[in-house]
């Protein structure tokens, strides 16, 4: 564990600390999940779970005691959250550790969020979604550095197999069919094939019953991976859009190079919310407002992926118009929707206004028509109107023209 480019000196002081603590509270502690996998892998951690073989609330407080920083605590799951002082915060992201108590889980219905029970260590790695994220290295005092691996993780991540622990697994949580998906993309491995057959129509259906919220998470973050089209050609491969939704449709190849953001135009925006616009701009108006309720889509995602829709069948009678019509057109839609309908289209005037058009300004303000004595009124918002459309079109060039303008305007 001791690699720097896995894991990093301050974070490695991080888990001596806690090892320390552990060991003299006499409280097993380990470094759970994702973490080993990618340790073993000999690929950087970012995440640090942390799970005891005792209550992870007080083991918070005591850290907090010792270290510093404060503590959100989740009594009814035996969790919480250790936000770490300022100082250790500034170096190590996320600036935040879980801490979990072992625990078994129960789901009392397929698709249902489980009922914990405090348990052993082994019995939390049997709760896990896959062998590779199955084993634990543990921490406290001498055992610092052992691996526990009761699942056999370490010779599914030699051979590149992503297995299940047990044939319910996508049945009690088929969101873990997401993220089969994923780490089979992001790390080159093969569904082993008992869980492959275990993708089938019983626990898709049960997608049915999971909320939009959960559904679109996962979607979420596998927009946010690096092969994430080849992702969502694999979901469709399984057949699970139409469990997700009836109108869901296949992503469309063609935009598959437009999954990355051209960072120099300043358009703020995630790669979830590009992989929707493109993903859904192609269907009709019901069907766009239709599938953003069932995933339960913020009221701004919803706008960006229906003014793409709208922008898009629009772009016919907007060709050859001149600028001052384009930014009267665009002014009001979200930023991202254009810049999607431009990827899509190639249309000059809308990289144009992304660059240039939506930042011209006349020189003239408010105050300056005030000081004219032109009484305040929509007369302002026409006037400043008509000084931006000039602008847009070349018929003035600076300042002086501007103001020879605006005489014959007041």
């Amino acid at each position: 564990m001791e690699n720097e480019r896995i894991i990093s000196n301050r974070q490695l002081i991080l888990l001596r600390d806690i090892s320390s603590l552990s060991a003299e509270l006499n409280m097993p502690c380990y470094l759970v999940g994702g973490s080993v996998r990618d340790i073993l892998l000999e690929q950087p951690i970012n995440d640090l779970d942390i799970v005891l073989e005792a209550n992870a609330i007080e083991f918070g407080n005591a850290l907090v005691k010792k270290i510093g920083g404060r503590l959100t605590t989740h009594p009814k799951f035996h969790t919480a959250i250790w936000h770490l002082p300022e100082s250790l915060a500034e170096h190590i992201q996320p600036s935040f550790l879980d801490l979990i108590t072992a625990r078994s889980e129960t789901y009392k219905t397929p698709g249902a969020l489980p009922t914990v029970t405090p348990s052993t260590m082994e019995d939390d790695l049997r709760r896990r979604d896959f062998t590779i994220n199955a084993m634990a290295i543990r921490l406290d005092g001498d055992h610092f550095g052992e691996l526990l691996d009761p699942l056999n993780g370490q010779s599914d991540l030699k051979y590149g197999l992503i297995r299940i622990l047990h044939p319910r697994s996508f049945i009690d949580d088929p969101t873990r069919i997401f993220r089969a998906i994923r780490y089979e993309g992001r790390y080159s491995f093969h569904l082993e094939s008992s869980t492959s057959e275990s993708i089938n129509s019983t626990s898709l259906d049960i997608f049915r019953m999971l909320s939009g919220e959960r559904i679109r998470h996962e979607l979420d973050l596998i927009f946010e991976e690096e092969q994430a089209l080849s992702m969502i050609q694999r979901l469709q491969e399984l057949d699970t859009f139409k469990y997700i939704h009836q109108k869901l449709p296949d992503f469309n190849p063609a935009y598959s190079d437009f999954l990355e953001m051209d960072m120099g135009l300043d358009i703020p925006a995630s790669r979830a919310a590009l992989g929707y616009i493109l993903w859904l701009m192609d269907l009709n108006e019901d069907a766009i407002l239709s599938i953003s309720r069932r995933l339960e889509f913020t009221s701004e995602l919803t706008h960006s992926v229906w003014a793409a829709s709208q922008l898009k069948k629009s772009l016919p009678f907007l060709t050859n118009s001149k600028p001052s019509l384009w930014a009267l057109a665009l002014e009001k839609l979200p930023l991202l929707s254009v810049y999607v309908v431009y990827l899509d289209s190639g249309e000059g005037s809308l990289l144009n206004y992304i660059s240039f058009w939506r930042h011209v300004k006349p020189h003239t303000t408010g105050n300056d028509l005030k000081a004219h004595g032109l009484p305040p009124g929509p007369r302002y918002g026409e006037i400043l109107t008509q000084l931006r459309a000039a602008w847009l079109d070349g018929e003035i060039t600076n300042e002086k023209e501007e103001k020879e303008l605006l005489n014959t305007l007041l």
